[in-house]
């Protein structure tokens, strides 16, 4: 089975503690939601890979603050592994830009918290890193008590 290793950014806003979802606007998982982020090129760290990634598909500029988790995960054609790294918008901006088959990248973003993480139709190994982002801030909240 072929194996893709990739990089996701869990995008938060400092401010308010959202965190940032795209909808896939091409390919076989048109529609479904996920953390952006991309492959790792030849010489690049996985950090340096998604602050281009993400200037790529979003035309934002973004500080990688931490390593949150990799997951490992089997779709029907490929075996995905997954690194999230916690991070937010340097500016606040981003934009949904075109894919180069002309697609949007992403359909849509939205801004989520906590009580509505899950609301939206997450892929299998993005919904493992909601499922651990989740878990991060509920060990943080016990820790504050």
């Amino acid at each position: 089975m072929k194996q893709v290793e990739v990089v996701a950014a869990i995008i938060e806003d400092l401010n308010n503690g959202k965190i940032l979802a795209t909808q896939r606007g091409y390919g076989d998982f048109k529609g479904k939601w996920e953390f952006p982020g991309g492959k790792v090129e030849k010489g690049e760290t996985r950090e340096e890979a998604l602050v281009r990634e993400i200037k790529e598909e979003m035309n934002a500029d973004i500080n990688v603050d931490r390593y949150i988790t990799t997951v490992e995960s089997d779709y029907p054609t490929f075996h995905l592994t997954m690194h999230t790294y916690l991070c937010n918008l340097k500016d606040n901006k981003f934009d949904l830009l075109y894919h180069d088959n002309g697609e949007l990248e992403h359909e849509d973003a939205k801004w989520l918290d906590n009580s509505n993480l899950e609301s939206v139709d997450w892929l299998p190994a993005d919904l493992e890193i909601v499922q651990k982002y989740l878990e991060i801030k509920n060990e943080k909240k016990v820790k504050k008590l």
